[in-house]
């Protein structure tokens, strides 16, 4: 059986996860993803299973595949917006993800952000650096008002971190879990996403991209709803924010920074608007890239293939 694995953060860590996927007897290739479709479709053709990424599964992709050897797409990783799930059931290709399996990485990097911005630590980095003992003033976020904007398995556990550093967490989802509220009743859910625009100090995006939440944050909520100059910061998807209005919002002091994981485009393109601005931090799409949380998605995403493969056998 012939693999296609496009996942770098599987590729660069050594693992269980590694050793786990080697010891199948699969032939495997790699490639370092994303891979956008014009390449996939010289090559997809050729394997029956990939263990990808973020690489573009369109529907052109996935019935090039299917008129070859393709029978399974396993993804490393929790979001499924880059592949057509509607096609990949049309022509039988089942598809497996790793849901919840990274929020701790991920929600431990919303906070890394959080207190690199608010403590000063990038600039102050980069001043001791060139020989300056110059001090800047910081923040504490004890006390303020985090909102989060999804309440999956990452919103839940920075919710739940949130709380334990003396914040008040206001929640939305379009989904009510009422057991976890009724567990951690000091985060205080909210129907209306207008609350955490009009409360929050800090915003934290926390969903899939979809047409509906693309550009979620745009210019009529930045500058028409946000009440309180807040913080937000984006460990999802890049697609979730106009980055025009992102930055026009902080230069109009609509809020103070944006803090980010994800592009809409990524790797970085060389004219990404985004960055060099000041008040916008930009990590490369690390967030659930710790040694942990790579064996634990790598691992899933490896035994999901090996379960397609004995369901389909069975």
């Amino acid at each position: 059986m012939k693999i296609l694995l496009t996942s770098t953060s599987f590729q660069d860590t050594p693992g269980v996860h590694q050793e786990l996927l080697y010891k199948q007897g699969f032939e495997i290739d790699t490639l370092r993803g994303p891979i956008l479709k014009a390449e996939l479709l010289k090559i997809i053709h050729k394997y029956d299973a990939v263990i990808c990424g973020d690489d573009e599964y369109t529907e052109e992709v996935i019935k090039k595949g299917a008129e070859g050897k393709l029978k399974y797409i396993s993804k490393y990783g929790v979001g499924l917006d880059r592949i057509d799930l509607k096609a990949a059931k049309k022509y039988n290709i089942p598809v497996a993800n790793c849901p919840a399996v990274n929020q701790i990485s991920v929600s431990e990097h919303v906070l890394a952000l959080l207190f690199t911005f608010e403590k000063n630590i990038h600039v102050q980095y980069n001043s001791v650096q060139q020989g300056s003992w110059k001090r800047w003033v910081g923040h504490e976020i004890q006390g303020k008002t985090i909102g989060i904007i999804g309440l999956g398995a990452v919103g839940k556990e920075l919710a739940k971190k949130s709380v334990a550093l003396g914040m008040k967490v206001l929640g939305f989802d379009i989904f009510k879990d009422e057991e976890f509220l009724s567990k951690f009743d000091k985060v205080t859910f909210v129907s209306s996403l207008d609350a955490i625009y009009e409360e929050a100090e800090i915003i934290s995006l926390h969903l899939p991209h979809t047409p509906e939440t693309e550009h979620l944050i745009n210019r009529s909520v930045i500058f028409d709803k946000f009440k309180r100059k807040p913080i937000l910061i984006n460990t999802a998807r890049g697609m979730l924010v106009d980055s025009q209005a992102l930055i026009d919002g902080i230069k109009e002091q609509k809020l103070r920074a944006y803090l980010t994981d994800v592009l809409a485009s990524e790797p970085m393109l060389e004219d990404e608007i985004l960055r060099g601005e000041e008040n916008i931090i930009i990590t490369p799409h690390v967030g659930s890239r710790t040694f942990q949380s790579v064996q634990r998605q790598g691992s899933m995403a490896v035994n999901n293939l090996i379960d397609l493969i004995k369901k389909q056998e069975a």
